[in-house]
C-alpha cells in the first residue's frame, strides 16, 4: 500500500511539473507576442511619423515651389512683357537697321517670356494637377529641345487611368528630380520616358545615355534618397541603376488604388 501511494505521489509531482512547466510555456510564448506585437506597432508609429514629417516637409516645398512659380509668372513675367511692349515701341521710332538689331532683342526677350511661363507651369502643383502627369513631362522635355539640352522623347502605351492628385504630384517631382540630376551630372545627349498603363500598375521607365557612375562607389546624395522616399510613400516599387559609361534608368512601378 506504502508503494501505491509512493507512486501516485510521484505521479502527482510530475503532473504539478507538468502544469507549472506548460504554464510557464504558455506565458512565456504570451509574453514573447506581446512583445512582439508592441515592437511590431512601435515601429509602424514611427513608420507613420516619419511619413508624416515626410509629408509635411513635402507639401512645405509645395507651397515653396507654388510661390516661387507665382513669383515668376506674375512679377518677372510682367516685367519682361513690359520689356517687349517697349521694345515693340521703340521699333517704330528708329531706322530699319537698327530695327532689325532690335528685332534680335525682342525675340530674345520674348523666347525668355516664354521660358518663364514653362517653368512656372512645372513649378505649381496645381497647373500639374489640371493638365495631368503625361503633359506635365511633355513641358518639361519641350523647354529641354527649347533649350538644346538634349535630345528627348516620350512615349505612352496602355489605356490610362486616374492618378491620385497628390501621388500625381509626387511621382512628378521623382520624375524631376530624375530630370534635375541629368541637366546637372549626367552630360547626356538624350533622355527618354515610357509611361506604361498596365492592369494592375503604371510602370514609369526613364532612360539617359550620360557618363553614369559606379552605384558602389558614389554615396546617395539627398536627390537620390529624395526620390526613394518620395515613391515609398506612394508605396511605387523604385529602381535605379547606373554604370560609368552607361547612363543612368529609373523604373517606378505605381499600383492601382481601389
Amino acid at each position: 500500500m506504502l508503494e501505491k501511494e509512493q507512486i501516485l505521489l510521484i505521479v502527482y509531482f510530475i503532473i504539478i511539473i507538468l502544469f507549472f512547466a506548460s504554464f510557464g510555456i504558455i506565458f512565456f510564448v504570451a509574453f514573447q507576442r506581446r512583445k512582439n506585437k508592441l515592437l511590431v506597432e512601435k515601429l509602424r508609429a514611427e513608420q507613420r511619423f516619419e511619413d508624416e514629417i515626410f509629408k509635411s516637409r513635402i507639401e512645405i516645398q509645395e507651397q515653396a515651389l507654388k510661390n516661387v512659380s507665382w513669383e515668376l509668372h506674375d512679377n518677372i513675367g510682367q516685367l519682361l512683357s513690359t520689356a517687349v511692349m517697349q521694345i515693340n515701341i521703340l521699333g517704330t521710332t528708329i531706322d530699319e537697321k537698327t530695327s532689325d538689331a532690335l528685332e534680335d532683342v525682342r525675340s530674345l526677350v520674348g523666347d525668355s517670356l516664354q521660358e518663364i511661363r514653362n517653368l512656372s507651369k512645372t513649378l505649381n502643383n496645381e497647373v500639374i494637377h489640371n493638365i495631368g502627369l503625361e503633359k506635365s513631362i511633355q513641358v518639361e522635355l519641350d523647354r529641354f529641345e527649347k533649350l538644346r539640352f538634349l535630345k528627348t522623347k516620350l512615349s505612352v502605351t496602355g489605356e490610362e487611368f486616374h492618378i491620385d492628385a497628390k501621388d500625381e504630384i509626387i511621382l512628378y517631382r521623382i520624375i524631376q528630380e530624375f530630370f534635375s540630376n541629368t541637366i546637372k551630372y549626367a552630360e547626356a545627349s538624350s533622355l527618354e520616358v515610357e509611361l506604361e498603363y498596365a492592369p494592375n500598375n503604371l510602370d514609369i521607365r526613364i532612360s539617359e545615355d550620360g557618363v553614369g557612375f559606379d552605384m558602389n562607389s558614389v554615396q546617395a546624395n539627398s536627390g537620390l534618397l529624395n526620390m526613394k522616399s518620395r515613391a515609398a510613400l506612394v508605396k511605387a516599387g523604385y529602381e535605379y541603376k547606373s554604370a560609368p559609361g552607361k547612363g543612368v534608368s529609373l523604373l517606378l512601378s505605381y499600383p492601382v488604388k481601389g
